[in-house]
Parts: C-alpha cells; structure tokens; sequence
C-alpha cells in the first residue's frame, strides 16, 4: 500500500492521476497540496497551500511517491519569469521537501523536446527542471515527456487547442511521436511510475505513452 503526493491536481493530467489513484486498491492515501479545494474522499488529504510559501515540516510531506503535473503557458502565466516559477521553481521546491521527508520515487509531467540546450525558452525550461531533478537522488525518477495533450482543459488555452484539433484530424498521418495523447494515458503512466518505483532514472517519450 502506497502513500502517494500528487501536486498539480487541478489541471487536465492532475486531474486524471487524481481519479486513477483514488480507485487504486494500491493506494492507502493521497495528499494533494493546492490552492482551493477539491471534493473530498476518504482516501483524499488536501491541504490547501500558497506554492510562494510551502509548509517546510507539515507531517503531510512524509508518503512513499510524489506525482507532478503542475504546468502552466506563458501565456496564461503572464511572462516568461511566472511561467518559470510554475513549471521549474514550484515542482523543484516540492521535490526538495518532498525527499528530505523521506520520498523515494518521483514522476514528472515534463514535455516533449525537454532539453537544457534548446533554444525554445518552454522546452529549456523542462530541460533545467529535468536536470534539476535529477541533481536531488531520488532513488526512481520518471520523466514523462507527452506531445499535445488531448482532453478537456477547465482553463482555455486557445492555440494550443487548436494544435490538438488539427493533430487529431491529421493523427493517422503523423508519426506517433507527434500524436495527441490523451490526458488519462499520461496519467496511468505517471500512477504506475510512483507505485512501482522502479530504481534509476526513467525516460517515457511521447510515442511510449499511446
């Protein structure tokens, strides 16, 4: 039985990771730090947090895996300095105390074309926080890098839905790398990284995910 961590539970993966561990006879609790409540279930801990100012020795920082899915656009997030905080500070911030509080398998929602080197600043960004992961010895690290995620967003994201739609007209024509992927594949892969916590680092490129 496995005490699960899943930041990020609001949006469209988190939210599907949400309901895949909380029907998982494997999973004993989930603690899901976020801003405003979620409905409540027995097997659901959701304290609610400022991500600016996280509790450093809440009891609740003590499970066994910690899920990551928390996201945003520059454009939603208002400039490239917000977006960085969201994307790399905040999921790092939760690793940190996630591990000192003795954590020991960690999956991240990451993208594809992730690289410390691009060019892009939304690619380099997953990039450095990939490395940075990687830089805090968490014993199994998951790093799941989808394309275009399908599914249905509680917050527009107006270019990038209309990526989906044109990708998912032309899906029989593109290489499965390039394929929208929808949001619950992400999630099973990303529940059955924490609760398997195989040791080592671990790659899950797009095409993997389908």
């Amino acid at each position: 039985m496995k005490q699960l961590m899943l930041v990020g539970a609001t949006g469209l993966v988190g939210r599907e990771v949400l309901q895949q561990a909380l029907a998982d006879p494997a999973v004993v609790r989930v603690v899901a730090p976020t801003r405003r409540s979620l409905v409540p279930h027995p097997k659901l801990l959701n304290p609610l947090v400022d991500f600016e100012r996280l509790p450093e020795d809440a009891d609740w920082w003590t499970v066994d895996s910690v899920i990551c899915t928390l996201g945003t656009t520059i454009g939603v997030a208002g400039s490239q300095a917000a977006f960085y905080k969201v994307d790399h500070d905040h999921p790092l911030e939760v690793a940190k105390l996630a591990r000192r509080h003795g954590a020991r398998a960690f999956a991240f929602n990451s993208a594809l074309g992730a690289d410390v080197g691009s060019r892009v600043f939304y690619s380099r960004t997953k990039g450095e926080t990939e490395r940075d992961l990687q830089a805090l010895g968490y014993p199994s690290l998951t790093l799941v890098r989808p394309g275009l995620i399908g599914g249905h967003r509680e917050q527009r994201r107006p270019a990038e839905q209309l990526a989906v739609t044109v990708s998912t007209w032309l899906q029989p024509l593109l290489p499965r790398r390039y394929r929208v992927v929808p949001a619950a594949r992400i999630a099973h892969h990303l529940l059955q990284a924490a609760l398997s916590a195989s040791p080592g680092v671990h790659v899950l490129p797009s095409d993997a995910l389908l």
